[in-house]
């Protein structure tokens, strides 16, 4: 199943109406071949990602964090991390969505092409959602925008009436509200 807001795309078994969308926080050693596992993991299962980021967190300890959005039925996503904490580079495995509301953004360049009033538009529109222009020319304007997922879908919908050319997006980088780390 592909998603409007999906960064990687599988087209793997139909995922049923009860389907959950959850939002995985790894703690994994920072070794080459590591991401290729977990990766494995959801490809040789037929599990989609709707969106991966990854860098390494802790330098002195070698640790990386990948932040995992996925979809399926509750038995299905308890199954992912299990397999998951079994594999040998990973440390924990959190499920940033059950555990209480995770703070959640994502970062989007955004190409839109337009003069006139078009452009017009676009600049104000851009201003009321908060992105920054970061390229510009008498034709086209490449904005920045940060936040919720749902705000950056929101942005992109609304640019596509007023000539939107291209999207880049970086994925959901989430961590869990409170006290305590992973």
């Amino acid at each position: 199943m592909t998603t409007p807001n999906a960064q990687t795309h599988y087209s793997g078994p139909a995922v049923r109406q009860d389907a959950v969308s959850r939002t995985l926080s790894v703690l994994v050693d920072n070794e080459p071949g590591v991401l290729a596992r977990v990766i494995g993991l959801f490809t040789a299962r037929g599990y989609n990602i709707d969106s991966l980021t990854v860098t390494e967190t802790e330098h002195e300890k070698h640790l990386s964090r990948i932040t995992i959005v996925t979809r399926g039925t509750p038995s299905v996503i308890q199954q992912i991390k299990h397999q998951l904490e079994r594999m040998v580079p990973v440390h924990r495995v959190h499920d940033l969505t059950v555990e209480g509301k995770a703070v959640e953004r994502e970062l989007a360049l955004v190409k839109v092409a337009g003069k006139g009033d078009k452009r017009i538009e676009a600049l104000r529109l851009a201003e009321i959602f908060r992105a920054q222009v970061i390229d510009t020319s008498i034709e086209h304007f490449v904005f920045e925008i940060t936040g919720k997922p749902s705000k950056i879908e929101t942005f992109i919908n609304i640019m596509t009436e007023l000539g939107l050319v291209e999207v880049s997006r970086s994925g959901i980088a989430a961590i869990g509200r409170g006290p305590q780390g992973m």
